[in-house]
This record gives C-alpha cells, structure tokens and sequence, in this order.
C-alpha cells in the first residue's frame, strides 16, 4: 500500500478534524502537525501520536519527507504566504477556504503549483454532502432537464458566526455563500457567471466586525441559469443547531429541494433543551465514522495524489468562487449590478472600498 508523509498547519477546529481523521488512515506513513498555540498543540498531539509537533510551520516546509500538507490555519491572511511557501517547497497542498484575500494572490499559488507539478486544492467540503453529490448526479444525468434556477438558503448560528467574524473583516458572502457559490458552480459546469446583484443588511454582526448580518446575491450564469444565494450568521443563541441550509433546483424537465437543515436529528436535554446534533458544516468524529464531509474530502484529496487523479477543487475554480463574492461585496456598497470576470474599473472600485474609501456606483 501506497503511503505518504503528511502535515497539518493549524490544528484548531477545522486543522484538529483534519489531523485526527489522518492520524486514523492507513494511507499516512508519519504525521506531523504545527500549531501557535502550545495548550492546543499538546491536546492535539495527544490524540493524534505525531512524528513531529512543532509551533513553526517552516519545519513542515523545510521537512523534505513531508510530501503533502493541509494549512488550515487562522486569521485568514495567513493562508497566501504558508500556502506560498509549501507549493515552492514542491508540497501538495490543501488550503481551506478562501483561497486567499488579493486575486494576484490566488494566481501566484496556481502558478507556482503549476510550475512545480504538485497537486493544489481548496477546502469546499460541501461537494461530499451527499446531498450534493445527489444534485450533481440528477443534473448530470439529464433528469431535472435544463436548469433554470437554482435557490440556496444557508445560515449559521450567530455563536459561530461571532466566532468567525471576530477574527476578520470579511461578509458572509465571502465566508459563508463562498461554499454554495462554489458547489452550485459546480453543478452547473460548464456554465460560468456572468454578472451578480447583491443586497446585505445591517444587524447583530454590525458591532462586530462592520458585516453585514446577511446578504442576498443573485448570479446570471451565461447560458441564462439565474442562481440565487442568500448567506448569514445571525440566527439567535436559542436555535438549536450550527447551520441550516434550504436549497430548490427547478428544472425543464423537474425539481430537487434538498432539506439540509438538520431537522432530522432531535436531542432534547434538561440542561440544553432542544438540540440538532451533528449539524456542523465540516462534520464530526461519531466514534468509529465520520458524520459530516471534511473526513471523506481529507482522505479523498491524499487518494487523489497517490493514484494522480484530479483533484475535487481546482485552484482556478476557487479562483473564479473568490471573484464572484468579491463582486458581491461591491455590488452590495455601489448598489448595482456588476459583470463577470471583473473590470479594471471593478478592480479598482474593490480596491477602494478595502481601503476604507466611499464608492460612487461604478458605471
């Protein structure tokens, strides 16, 4: 049996699934892990049996044994120069979501992964939703006939979204939509957007981080396809579950609603009242399986460089999901439409309104 060194960066919630679903393949000679903090990186070094555990990710790359490496590391501007480093270090690379803040960004890491011949992908877990995977299959099939629409619903218990909203200036469309924009991208290959609309308003999440508590962006994909995706973070501390989505394909020849709001799962405590377990986006170890996609995606990407398959995301997918919820941010502050692939001018406009700047509609 084929087997391969591998290292996880950042061990946190994501980094710590990722590890502990490595540590459990037979497709793992060694495991390494890197973590900045050092109560985190002995609890997880503690369930995984490491190699190595080290708080410099430079002795990942400089390893030369590591073949393969996960960066699931926060804040989020931490992603471009680790994933930088490793693909120059000629690693595979899986890198979570996003693929980075900047588009130059993003092309450097597709082309320096292109350069050295190694394996790049990004962490869209949502493809191994069965669910999705379903979609895909009836869409590809021919059973729903020509799409004319497809309608996401995805929101997030404000717990959480706290949690991800404290730690970057990021909206909900970026850091939330980015998943459905990128599988609903991918059920209707080989279609590609063309222009986008969004709205976002204004709550909870307003003290936060300056986000807006959700937003509503609608897609126009060149073959007539019209996506619509609403994303937020706000539900209240009562609701009893992390993330509730609503999805509707409607076709020429059916329809697909898909109920992956975790209904289906009901806990009910005296301590906690009413809970809808196992309703996390990445999923959770259950004993001996994993519910949820993360662990099925975390082996999927090390069988697709062992047997030099293509990987589930390609770089330049993630590429064009990151362009289209940065049109979405801008068109939600200049309150108009905007085309796709982006416009100098929209470049420009983006780039003003990161640095702070009032923007005029764009034209």
């Amino acid at each position: 049996m084929k087997q391969v060194e591998v290292g996880v960066i950042g061990t946190g919630w994501v980094g710590g699934i990722r590890a502990e679903t490595l540590a459990r393949s037979a497709l793992v000679d060694k495991l390494h892990i890197c973590e900045i903090r050092p109560d985190r990186l002995a609890e997880v070094k503690a369930l995984t049996n490491p190699a190595t555990a080290t708080l410099d990710y430079q002795d990942i790359v400089r390893n030369d044994n590591i073949q393969v490496v996960f960066i699931s590391t926060t804040p989020e501007p931490t992603h471009f120069p680790i994933a930088r480093d490793c693909l120059k270090a000629g690693k595979h690379v899986m890198l979570e979501k996003p693929i980075a803040l900047e588009m130059w960004e993003a092309d450097e890491l597709i082309a320096i992964a292109k350069r050295n011949n190694v394996k790049f992908t990004i962490g869209y877990s949502q493809r191994f939703n069965p669910k999705i995977a379903y979609a895909k299959k009836k869409i590809a099939d021919g059973t729903l006939g020509k799409v004319v629409n497809v309608m996401v619903s995805r929101h997030l218990s404000r717990s959480l979204g706290k949690k991800i909203a404290s730690r970057v200036k990021l909206s909900p469309a970026a850091m939330e939509s980015t998943h459905d924009l990128d599988f609903v991208f991918w059920l209707l290959e080989p279609a590609k957007p063309v222009r986008l609309y969004s709205q976002g308003a204004y709550g909870y999440m307003e003290a936060i981080n300056g986000s807006y508590d959700c937003m509503w962006t609608t897609v126009t994909m060149d073959n007539g396809t019209l996506v619509v995706i609403g994303g937020g973070w706000n539900l209240p501390p009562s609701y009893p579950n992390f993330s509730s989505t609503w999805i509707e394909i409607t076709g020429t020849e059916g329809a697909l609603i898909l109920d992956d709001t975790h209904r289906d799962n009901w806990l009910n405590t005296v301590s906690e009242g009413t809970r809808y377990p196992m309703s996390t986006m990445p999923g959770e170890q259950v004993d001996h399986v994993f519910a949820g996609q993360m662990g099925p995606e975390t082996i999927h990407f090390l069988e697709s460089i062992l047997l030099d398959r293509p990987v589930m995301v390609a770089p330049e997918h993630a590429r064009m999901v990151m362009e289209a919820y940065t049109a979405a941010d801008l068109s939600a502050e200049i309150n108009e439409p905007v085309d796709l692939p982006l416009s100098n001018r929209s470049i420009a406009a983006i780039a003003d309104l990161k640095g702070g700047h009032k923007l005029e509609k764009v034209g």
